[in-house]
């Protein structure tokens, strides 16, 4: 089964595609992580991409098709994953429709996840990050004991440069303009269902897992 989970950056994709992977044992592509690893490596990539992440702007496409098709290319894959984050323009999405049909494979299912402006506002800019283990926190979800301190290590606790309010308004605006455009594209094709991304995290999952199993 191949998946493709469609929303906003910071939408809530990634978690679900987690709890996904639980649940069926399909492997999570993220295109978000695999781009972080690369930029904190400082690897030719990564310096590549940052150009671009750090201004909020999507990567180019032919950096994210490079990526996707070394890694759907791995053993891992061969019973099926889901795509965390790509594709975003309908260049991409054709790119990938034909690096399936080279492996007699097909999309099952897309979903897109439905979410608001100010609703990623609010999630987004309350997120903090230890500077030390990577632990995450929300200021107001998921706060630490101490402000401002990693409840594990006692780490400095930072904001990501693309979690600050005018990145993420920028980043929203690039996939309204970019990405909306896949709805229709996967509409064509019967293979798309949308969900209200607003809920709670088992709420949100539930109604996947309907779409899934319909």
């Amino acid at each position: 089964m191949i998946l493709i989970l469609l929303g906003p950056p910071g939408g809530g994709k990634g978690t679900q595609a987690v709890k996904l992977f639980e649940k069926y044992g399909l492997i999570q592509i993220s295109t978000g992580d695999i781009l972080r690893s690369e930029i904190k490596k400082g690897s030719g990539l990564g310096k590549e991409a940052n150009q671009y992440v750090s201004k909020g702007l999507l990567v180019p496409d032919d950096i994210m098709i490079r990526i996707i098709e070394k890694r759907i290319a791995d053993d891992d894959c061969k019973n099926g994953f889901i795509l965390d984050g790509f594709p975003r323009t309908i260049p991409q999405a054709k790119a990938l429709d034909e690096l399936l049909e080279k492996l007699a494979k097909k999309i099952d299912k897309v979903i897109s996840m439905i979410v608001s402006e100010n609703f990623l506002i609010e999630r987004l800019t309350g997120r903090r990050l230890c500077s030390k283990c990577g632990a995450g926190y929300h200021i107001k979800y998921s706060p630490p004991k101490v402000q401002g301190k990693c409840d594990t290590c006692g780490g400095e606790l930072i904001q990501r440069e693309d979690d600050k309010e005018e990145t993420i308004k920028k980043r929203f605006s690039v996939y309204q303009d970019q990405t909306t455009p896949l709805i229709e594209y996967y509409q064509k094709k019967s293979i798309l269902r949308e969900v209200n991304g607003e809920g709670d995290v088992e709420s949100v999952y539930r109604l996947i897992v309907s779409i899934i199993e319909e």
